[in-house]
């Protein structure tokens, strides 16, 4: 099993603020991560793999892990692309590709038992936003 020291070193570029910071959290509770994935493809790919592995490695030292949909920008056309804006999902078509990965991350990830990792979707926070609130946000 690997330890925590080595999944805070081994395939890692930077901890920000640090690491020892984050090894000393570590120590003393556990944590909650995340990874979020863009669902504007049915099925994931390689370039996903390698963050999946290393939440694999924190959940099998007991950490929380979440598998974050991004189906609220799925569905409005995520406007980050570098190219051009990406197209607007259904809800059903994000759904439906959801239901992929979650199969395809389960060879990797456990997202059952004790510590199973958690499959969550960003419309949960981001349907009830308002357009106050969205000027607000914009304004900072």
């Amino acid at each position: 099993m690997m330890k925590s020291d080595e999944v805070l070193t081994r395939g890692v570029q930077q901890i920000l603020p640090d690491k020892k910071g984050l090894a000393s959290l570590m120590a003393k509770r556990k944590i909650k991560l995340y990874q979020g994935f863009d669902p504007s493809a049915p099925s994931l790919h390689l370039g996903n793999f390698v963050g999946l592995m290393k939440l694999r490695q924190f959940q099998k030292l007991g950490h929380e892990v979440i598998f974050l949909v991004g189906d609220f920008t799925g569905m409005i056309g995520d406007p980050t692309d570098k190219l051009a804006t990406r197209k607007k999902l259904t809800r059903e078509e994000v759904l439906e590709n959801a239901k992929k990965w979650k199969k395809q991350a389960s060879m990797v990830l456990d997202f059952d038992g004790k510590n199973g990792a958690k499959m969550v979707f960003n419309s949960e926070w981001l349907d009830k936003v308002t357009f106050k609130d969205l000027i607000e946000i914009t304004s900072n």
